[in-house]
């Protein structure tokens, strides 16, 4: 009896250790359902799913409206789906596309290519494939690296260029601390000592794959309620759907990539010249600072605008605001 007990007790033990400390078990392919780009395209009337393969990957991507084109670009830990708030007013003026960037959502997830003047390769290619010329360019966190590269490396296919809460790696990056200052790490974000440890936790090759497989809606929960006035804006649902492409190994490998190239952005940043074409940078109390001070000597032609009441996810915080931004300058 008591040899039966104790190996039931060591099975039971095994067990719970096994349980608590093995990764969730994930499929690395399926999608659940309602997360789908099929189920979530619907959301938005007018909108579709669309696939072309461009430099050797497969990009996913939505688009309605008509009129001029005006691309948007999602940055990190996001998806398309970030402007889901924003596309179809936009659309009532513009024909737009929503892009998955390389090693983002339901586009593909190559192993190199990640650097933002590759990304901006991949978007001209886009436009060329589907007969555009010349375009509206807007980006967001990463996708604002992306749009300032396009604007760079293609100033004749951009018409206008809009970076919002971002601008492209530069030298600063490499000066950014290890630590926190004194006092400045809390609940939410100082505008003034802004501490982003994910830059450099997202350097690190293989790991994060490991410890984020299946629990990306951890990092997604805390970075939104440090990063943003409104978290409330970014729904229980929204997050469930960047967990669910986050959650896989290969699109935490995907979106780390575009960090890890920082290195190469910063080569390619010193060879950039001044835009020629008008420029608007947005930001909230975060990025509106860094965008003030930088834009002006990358641009002839700029503006920057605060938008109050808004953390870093700008187009789901203040949508309305962010959109009539838009469109005022676009005009």
């Amino acid at each position: 009896m008591k040899t039966h007990f104790w190996n039931f007790s060591i099975a039971m033990i095994l067990g719970l250790f096994t349980f608590s400390g093995a990764p969730a078990q994930i499929n690395q392919n399926k999608i659940p359902a309602a997360y789908t780009d099929e189920a979530l395209v619907k959301k938005l009337p007018g909108f579709s799913n669309y696939y072309e393969t461009v430099n050797g990957i497969r990009l996913h991507y939505v688009a309605g409206g008509k009129g001029k084109p005006l691309f948007l670009l999602p940055g990190w830990p996001e998806t398309w789906y970030a402007y889901h708030l924003m596309a179809p007013a936009l659309a009532a003026h513009y024909r737009v596309y929503v892009v998955d960037l390389r090693g983002m959502g339901s586009s593909d997830i190559p192993v190199s290519g990640y650097d933002k003047k590759t990304m901006a390769g991949d978007l001209y290619a886009l436009m060329k494939k589907l007969g555009i010329e010349k375009a509206y360019i807007c980006g967001h966190d990463i996708g604002a690296m992306v749009a300032f590269s396009f604007g760079a490396n293609y100033p004749a296919a951009t018409e206008k260029l809009i970076l919002m809460e971002g601008m492209h790696p530069n030298s600063y990056i490499e000066k950014m601390p290890m630590l926190p200052a004194k006092g400045t790490f809390a609940a939410k974000m100082s505008g003034k000592s802004p501490y982003a440890w994910w830059f450099s936790f997202n350097q690190v090759k293989g790991l994060p794959e490991k410890l984020l497989a299946g629990r990306s809606r951890y990092l997604i929960d805390w970075l939104v309620d440090y990063v943003s006035v409104n978290p409330n804006a970014i729904t229980n649902f929204d997050r469930s759907v960047y967990a669910a492409y986050y959650d896989r190994p290969q699109n935490i490998r995907g979106g780390n990539g575009w960090y890890q190239s920082f290195a190469q952005d910063i080569d390619d940043s010193k060879t950039y010249g001044k835009f020629a074409m008008p420029v608007l940078g947005v930001g909230c109390y975060i990025g509106y600072g860094p965008l003030k001070m930088s834009l002006p000597n990358q641009a002839a032609d700029c503006r920057v605008v605060l938008i109050k009441n808004s953390g870093h996810y700008i187009m789901e915080e203040q949508p309305s605001i962010v959109n009539a931004t838009i469109l005022e300058f676009l005009k």
